[in-house]
C-alpha cells in the first residue's frame, strides 16, 4: 500500500518491546533528556574579579545566602554594647544586720561570762572559814575581775579576721565596759539604722555616702555615753557595704540575647552586589566568594541538585504512569511516544531561551510548550497531560532562569503552567483541527490572562510598549502550540498507530477503500456492519468508553467476508445457500476464519492495532452453534465443542467485547420474524447471558453494572431501528373501480 508500519508492526520492535528493562531504560533516557535541557542553566556563572579591581558590569546575587561573617561581627556589636548588669542583693541587708547582731550578742556573752567566773570566785571566798572579818575581806579584795584586755582578745579571736581589722580596738573596748542594758539599747538602735539604709540600693560608688547616712540614723540621746555612740556610729559604717553589684552571670545572659536578637545578615537573590564601575572592596570580594562567583571556585553542588531533582521527577513520572489507569501502564510503544513528545517539548523550551539574546521584553513568552500537552492530550490522556504539564512547568523554570537571578524563574514557570494545562482543558472533548484551532486561541487567551496577572503582582512600573510586547508573544504562543500540534500529530499517529479521533474520523470516511470494498463486494455485511457499528457506540458512549472507536471498529470488523462472500447469508441475496452442499466441518472452516481473514487483510493495509484487535476478537471463543449441532445429527459419536469454537483471543477491551455483543444481537434480530421490544429485550438479555456465563468477558474490564447498561442502551436503539409500522387493510374494491384519492 505505499505505507510505512507503526512502530508496533516493526520486527525489531516487537523484539525488543517486551524486554523486562525496557521500561527501565525508557524512563532513564527520559531523565537524561530532562538532564541535558537543564544542566546549561545550573552551571554558576564566574567572574574574573580581583581584590583592589573596578567592576565591568552590575553583579547580582544569584542566590539567597547567609553572610555569616557580617553576622558574627554585628552580633559582637551588639554584644558589646550591652553593660554591666546589676542585681540587688536584698539577703544583703539581714546578712550584715546579722553580723552586728552576732557581735553585740558575743560582747554581751563575753561580759556575763567574766561577770559570772567573777561573782563564783567571790561565793567561792565567802565559803571559806576566816577567823575575822578583816582576813575575808582581805580575801574578797584579792578576787579581781577578769581583765578588758583578757576580753579584748577573746573577742577578736572568735569573729572573723576581716571585722577584726575593720574595727577599732577602742570600739570594742566600749561595747565591753558598757552597761548590758546600754548595750542591748545600742545594739537594737544599730541594726534598725543599719535595716533601714540597706533596704534602699547601694551601688559601689554610693557606700561612703551610705554611711553618712546610717551615722545620721543613730540618735545620740539613745545612750548616755557619747563613746558608746561613737561606737554604734563605728560598727554601723562597718556594717553598711555594697548591695547592688555587679552580676557577671545576668550580664553573660544579656551579652547572649543581645547576640540572639541580631538578625542574620542575608544576601537576597537579586541584591545588587556592585554596580558597574565600582571598586572591589574586600567586603565586596568575599561576599563574591562566598556567593561562589569567583572563578577559582569548583563547585559540583549545582550538578548534584540537579540530578537530584530530576530523579525525583522521573520517580514521580514513573509511579503515576506505572499506577495510573491508561495506556502507558503496560504498553511500551505509547511510552516510547511519551518520551519523544516530552523531548520534543524540552528541545523547543530550550531553543526558544536562546531568545532572550534578541533583548525584546517577554520575548521567551512565545514558547509554544503546550504543544507536549496537547499532543500528550489527544495521543495518550488528558490525566497524563494534566500531570506532566506540572513537571513542565518545573522544567521551564530552570530552562528560563536566564532572566531571574536566582536558578527558578517563578513567573516562567506559572506561565507555562497556565499554558499548558488550558489546550489539556479545552481538547478534552473533542480532538478535531478545527478544534485544536480553538484549543490554540483558548491558550492564547489564558497565557494574556497570566502574564497580565503576574505583571500586577510584580507592582513594578510597566510602559505600553513593555505591555504590548508580553501580550503579543503570549498571544503567538498559543498559536504557534495549535501550529505545531497540528503538524506533529501525523507523524505520532503514523509512526506509533495511534488512533486518535481525527484518525477514526477519516477512516470512517465512507470512500475508504476498504469500506469500499465491504460496500460493493458485500452490500449485505456493509449493511450488517452500519447498524452494529450505531448499536455499539451508543452502548460504549453508555458506559464511558471509546464509542467512535467502537463505531469505526464495526464497519471494519466483518471486512474478512469479502474473501468469500456468498458463503454469508445476509449476502446471499436469491441465490442458493452453498453450504447445504458442504459437510458442516468445511463449513465452520469458512465461517470460523472471517475474522482472521479480516484482520490479516488490516494488517497489510497497516491499519491501526485497535481496529485489527476488534475485528480479530469479536466472536472470542463462541461457539458456531448451528453447524456444531448439525455436525452432531450425522456424527456416530458426539463432537467436541473445541473444534467449532473460534480459536480467539476473546475479547480484550471493553469495546471489542461491545462490539461482539451487538454483531451477535443484530444478527439475532435481523431473523426475527416479527420483533417486538418485549421479544427483543428478551434476547438481547439472553445473549448477554449467553456470553457472561461462556466466559467470554473474562479478559476485559467489562463489570455486570456496564452489561446492564449496555443492554438498555442496545434495546433502546433497536426499538427505533425496528419500530412498530401500522398495518394499513387491504384494498376492497369492485372490479373496474378505481382507488380512492387520499
Amino acid at each position: 500500500m505505499g505505507k510505512r508500519a507503526p512502530i508496533d508492526q516493526q520486527q525489531w520492535w516487537k523484539k525488543l518491546k517486551d524486554h523486562r528493562y525496557i521500561r527501565v531504560s525508557l524512563f532513564v533516557i527520559l531523565g537524561i533528556i530532562m538532564y541535558l535541557s537543564m544542566i546549561s542553566n545550573v552551571i554558576p556563572n564566574t567572574l574574573n574579579v580581583t581584590l583592589g579591581s573596578v567592576a565591568e558590569q552590575d553583579i547580582r546575587a544569584p542566590i539567597t545566602i547567609e553572610n555569616k561573617t557580617a553576622t558574627e561581627e554585628k552580633k559582637r556589636v551588639a554584644a558589646e554594647a550591652v553593660g554591666p548588669q546589676y542585681t540587688n542583693k536584698k539577703d544583703f541587708e539581714e546578712k550584715q544586720a546579722r553580723k552586728i547582731n552576732d557581735i553585740f550578742d558575743l560582747v554581751i556573752r563575753i561580759n556575763d561570762e567574766a561577770e559570772q567566773r567573777y561573782n563564783e570566785a567571790l561565793n567561792k571566798v565567802r565559803e571559806e572559814e576566816f577567823e575575822t572579818e578583816e582576813e575575808l575581806e582581805e580575801k574578797l579584795e584579792e578576787v579581781q575581775r577578769i581583765p578588758l584586755d583578757e576580753k579584748l582578745n577573746q573577742l577578736r579571736s572568735i569573729i572573723s579576721n576581716q571585722t577584726s581589722d575593720d574595727l577599732s580596738d577602742q570600739a570594742l573596748i566600749i561595747f565591753l565596759e558598757s552597761d548590758k542594758s546600754e548595750l542591748l539599747i545600742a545594739k537594737e538602735m544599730t541594726l534598725d539604722a543599719i535595716r533601714t539604709v540597706m533596704r534602699e540600693e547601694i551601688r559601689l560608688n554610693d557606700v561612703d555616702e551610705a554611711k553618712d547616712l546610717v551615722e545620721k540614723k543613730i540618735i545620740p540621746s539613745t545612750v548616755s555615753s557619747h563613746q558608746l555612740y561613737l561606737a554604734m556610729i563605728e560598727i554601723a559604717r562597718f556594717a553598711i557595704t555594697a548591695n547592688y553589684i555587679n552580676d557577671t552571670e545576668a550580664t553573660e545572659i544579656a551579652k547572649q540575647a543581645a547576640r540572639d536578637a541580631v538578625e542574620p545578615v542575608m544576601i537576597r537573590e537579586g541584591q545588587l552586589i556592585v554596580e558597574e564601575g565600582e571598586l572591589i572592596t574586600s567586603s565586596i570580594y568575599n561576599q563574591l566568594v562566598l556567593l561562589g562567583l569567583h572563578e577559582d571556585q569548583v563547585n559540583i553542588l549545582p550538578f548534584i541538585g540537579l540530578a537530584i531533582l530530576v530523579i525525583l521527577l522521573v520517580s514521580m513520572l514513573a509511579y503515576y504512569i506505572t499506577d495510573a489507569k491508561t495506556s502507558l501502564q503496560k504498553n511500551n510503544s505509547h511510552l516510547v511516544m511519551y518520551v519523544l513528545i516530552f523531548a520534543v517539548t524540552a528541545l523547543i523550551m530550550k531553543i526558544t531561551s536562546y531568545t532572550h539574546n534578541l533583548n525584546i521584553q517577554g520575548v521567551t513568552l512565545i514558547t509554544p510548550v503546550a504543544v507536549g500537552s496537547m499532543l500528550i492530550s489527544m495521543l495518550i490522556h488528558q490525566r497524563v497531560a494534566l500531570f506532566t504539564s506540572m513537571v513542565f512547568s518545573i522544567i521551564a523554570s530552570i530552562i528560563f532562569n536566564i532572566e531571574s537571578p536566582g536558578v527558578l524563574n517563578y513567573t516562567l514557570g506559572i506561565y507555562v503552567f497556565f499554558s499548558s494545562v488550558a489546550g489539556v482543558f479545552f481538547l478534552s472533548k473533542s480532538n478535531r483541527v478545527s478544534r485544536i484551532l480553538q484549543a490554540g486561541i483558548f491558550v492564547s487567551a489564558i497565557n494574556i490572562c497570566t502574564i497580565v496577572a503576574l505583571l500586577m503582582l510584580k507592582n513594578a512600573q510597566y510602559g505600553w510598549i513593555e505591555i504590548g510586547s508580553n501580550i503579543g508573544f503570549a498571544f503567538l504562543s498559543g498559536f504557534l502550540a495549535a501550529v505545531l500540534t497540528i503538524g506533529l500529530l501525523p507523524f505520532f499517529e503514523a509512526g506509533f498507530g495511534i488512533l486518535s479521533s481525527m484518525k477514526l474520523i477519516e477512516l470512517s470516511n465512507p470512500n475508504h477503500p476498504l469500506l469500499r470494498k465491504i460496500l460493493v463486494e458485500t452490500p449485505g455485511t456493509y449493511h450488517h456492519s452500519v447498524i452494529v457499528a450505531n448499536l455499539s457506540e451508543s452502548a460504549c458512549e453508555a458506559i464511558g468508553a471509546n464509542g467512535l472507536l467502537a463505531r469505526v471498529g464495526s464497519y471494519y470488523h466483518d471486512l474478512g467476508k469479502t474473501k468469500r462472500p456468498h458463503f454469508f447469508i445476509e449476502n446471499q441475496m436469491k441465490m442458493e445457500n452453498p453450504h447445504d452442499k458442504l459437510s458442516p466441518q468445511l463449513s465452520k472452516t469458512i465461517i470460523i476464519s472471517h475474522p482472521y481473514d479480516g484482520a490479516e487483510m488490516l494488517r497489510n493495509y497497516k491499519m491501526p492495532k485497535e481496529i485489527i484487535d476488534i475485528a480479530e476478537q469479536h466472536h472470542g471463543t463462541t461457539l458456531l452453534k448451528f453447524f456444531y449441532h448439525k455436525a452432531n445429527q450425522d456424527a456416530e459419536q458426539p463432537i467436541p465443542e473445541k473444534e467449532f469454537r473460534y480459536p480467539g483471543p476473546k475479547a480484550q477491551t471493553i469495546e471489542a467485547a461491545v462490539v461482539g455483543i451487538c454483531d451477535c444481537i443484530e444478527a439475532a434480530v435481523r431473523s426475527m420474524a416479527k420483533p417486538t421490544p418485549e421479544k427483543i429485550e428478551t434476547l438481547v438479555k439472553k445473549i448477554i447471558t449467553d456470553r457472561l456465563e461462556d466466559g467470554q468477558f473474562d479478559e476485559c474490564d467489562l463489570t455486570l453494572k456496564q452489561l446492564n447498561i449496555v443492554a438498555t442502551s442496545i434495546c433502546e436503539t433497536l426499538q427505533g431501528t425496528f419500530h412498530s409500522r401500522i398495518e394499513y387493510p387491504e384494498d376492497v374494491k369492485e372490479k373496474g373501480e378505481k382507488p380512492s384519492e387520499h
